[in-house]
């Protein structure tokens, strides 16, 4: 087995930005309401991957105005979810009824190029599991691997999520996971500067 799999396995399995949004998520809305979420992030970590794969990576970290910019705009956006997250209503949402909706393909394609978890494992796995290749085969193996791998770790934290809900029994239960959920994502912002 190549050493890349178990890297990008143990790299995405572990708590950061898409495992708390995925959890919430499928706490929230449910399994099935979440699989956009869960194909946007697989998608996304897969488009982020290849363009590190392909030489994208080496320039982010090669000029330090563009790798601030980026790591500002991470920590904002993570910090807004945060706090979004912290005032959400307790309780089940109603995926097709309520405002607040679990996200759709294209946002969470979008938020993973400025997810500092995902921009940091997969500059990793460029540098340390690649192969030498051509820069497109080299793109294509990480895109491949990275998009496969999570597509599973997604399913497996939205399903948690899922699972997690029929614990949740009032709405204090609810604002207590909310809000633990809401301060490892504020966390995770930290990271960004790290």
């Amino acid at each position: 087995m190549d050493p890349l799999y178990l890297f990008v396995f143990l790299g995405l399995f572990t708590p950061g930005p898409n495992v708390i949004l995925l959890t919430t998520s499928g706490a929230r809305f449910g399994f099935r309401a979440s699989l956009p979420h869960i194909l946007g992030v697989a998608l996304g970590v897969g488009i982020t991957a290849g363009l590190t794969g392909f030489g994208i990576g080496a320039l982010v970290a090669q000029y330090p105005v563009v790798r601030t910019g980026l790591s500002g705009l991470a920590a904002a956006w993570i910090l807004w979810m945060a706090l979004q997250l912290w005032r959400a209503r307790p309780g089940r949402m109603s995926a097709a009824g309520d405002a607040e909706r679990p996200w759709g393909v294209a946002r969470a394609v979008v938020f993973q190029w400025v997810n500092p978890k995902v921009w940091a494992v997969t500059l990793a796995a460029a540098s340390g599991y690649g192969l030498g290749l051509a820069p497109w085969d080299e793109a294509q193996r990480l895109a491949l691997a990275f998009s496969g791998i999570n597509l599973f770790v997604c399913l497996f934290w939205a399903f948690a999520g899922a699972l997690l809900a029929g614990l949740l029994k009032d709405d204090r239960a609810w604002t207590v996971f909310t809000r633990v959920m809401a301060t490892g994502l504020a966390a995770s912002a930290v990271m960004v500067f790290i």
